[in-house]
């Protein structure tokens, strides 16, 4: 067997298949108010995990901009945010200037404070942190040749 042409194919294979599920991104989707729902920050759940937690759902995007609101009561007294509200969604269209922020805003007829995210579920509180397929080859091209040099 050539262990070099394996090698190679698996290398490939991987790549495509990152670069392919790559395309696929994925926005959490809740909402809840004051302190006692599980959609507001901090967001302690795993995201891989979604089901886990009554509420929360991870929903295909394809315009794969996510968003969090704040509504209402945002105050720094606790007692304050009784009527806040916060809601993650997957936004139907992106920013008009495709730029990732946050910043007050209308929403559904109503003053919001809302973030805007593009990328897989950017909108929950952990970042998923992808190896970028040029450095992933790089890597790949320098352990083969250190391997079967």
């Amino acid at each position: 067997m050539n262990y070099k042409t394996l090698f190679l194919c698996s290398l490939v294979g991987f790549v495509l298949f990152k670069e392919a599920n790559c395309l696929n991104k994925r926005c959490i989707k809740c909402r809840s108010r004051g302190e006692l729902g599980s959609c507001g920050d901090p967001f302690p759940f795993n995201v891989t995990e979604p089901e886990a937690e009554v509420g929360i759902h991870v929903v295909a995007c394809p315009s794969g901009w996510c968003g969090k609101s704040y509504e209402g009561n945002i105050g720094a007294l606790k007692n304050d945010d009784y009527g806040a509200a916060t809601e993650r969604m997957c936004l139907q269209r992106p920013p008009s200037d495709y730029e990732e922020r946050c910043a007050y805003t209308m929403w559904s007829h109503r003053k919001v404070y809302m973030c805007f995210c593009n990328g897989d579920l950017c909108n929950s509180s952990y970042k998923n942190v992808a190896v970028p397929s040029v450095i992933l080859v790089t890597i790949s091209i320098l352990l083969y040749n250190i391997c079967y040099s």
